[in-house]
């Protein structure tokens, strides 16, 4: 024992020993009772501990969101059934009009419907052709949001989306003329006629919501030219 006390050290050795183990558990500042605490001898820790009590009432009364009065899902994402029926029957009507709200509406529903309308149609055929329709549909539409976007004047201007919603729209006349050409066959000068009288149908439609929009009444007759272009391609692929 000596020598341990050597080897520790007097003074040390005598305050280890004098170390009061049962003061230091009981105060609250100590060492072992923070030690105590970490090891779970004390009240277990909840999630309200961790709040102040004056937040805790406050974030029960932020939460007063009226959910009765919730949009639907349907027009969070942006599909309007009752602009959908005015384009289609704007488009059915060769003479008929549409507001240039509904127009500028940004709808890709209807224009994918009639797409896949129309190479539905062309597998009555025989002819798997997705992939001419979506990328001639894609081609067309940048090379018409461009030309527009040159012809309208400055203050106004044509997006992207709504350029194909009114060519995908307009693509309707031409989904009729395919599954006419799965029963009849248009190889010969009565079905050429029809597909042209198709084309221009759907050129002239296209034109006239595309001078609704950006107000080009002096102009339409440039616009239908490139849009008759556009679905004289797609009139071939539906009658060869």
């Amino acid at each position: 024992m000596a020598d341990q006390g050597n080897w520790f050290g007097q003074g040390e050795y005598q305050g280890w020993q004098q170390f009061d183990y049962s003061q230091s558990q009981t105060q609250p500042g100590s060492s072992l009772h923070n030690q105590g605490s970490f090891y779970g001898n004390t009240q277990q820790a909840t999630p309200q501990m961790f709040i102040p009590q004056h937040e805790i009432g406050k974030t029960a009364a932020t939460d007063d969101y009226d959910y009765g009065n919730e949009p639907p899902l349907l027009e969070e994402l942006g599909i309007n059934f009752d602009h959908i029926r005015q384009k289609t029957f704007a488009v059915l009507n060769p003479v008929g009009t549409a507001s240039a709200e509904v127009i500028a509406d940004q709808d890709l529903a209807g224009p994918l419907v009639f797409c896949l309308l129309f190479g539905a149609s062309l597998l009555l055929h025989g002819k798997l052709q997705f992939g001419y329709i979506y990328g001639i549909g894609l081609l067309g539409c940048v090379g018409m949001w461009c030309l527009l976007n040159l012809m309208a004047e400055e203050q106004r201007s044509i997006s992207f989306t709504c350029t194909a919603s009114v060519l995908g729209y307009c693509l309707l006349p031409m989904s009729i003329l395919s599954m006419l050409a799965a029963v009849l066959s248009l190889n010969g000068i009565i079905g050429y006629g029809v597909a042209g009288a198709a084309a221009f149908w759907c050129g002239s439609t296209s034109s006239k919501l595309f001078s609704i929009t950006l107000q080009m009444e002096g102009q339409r007759l440039l616009v239908a030219y490139p849009c008759m272009l556009l679905y004289c391609v797609f009139a071939l692929l539906a009658i060869f």
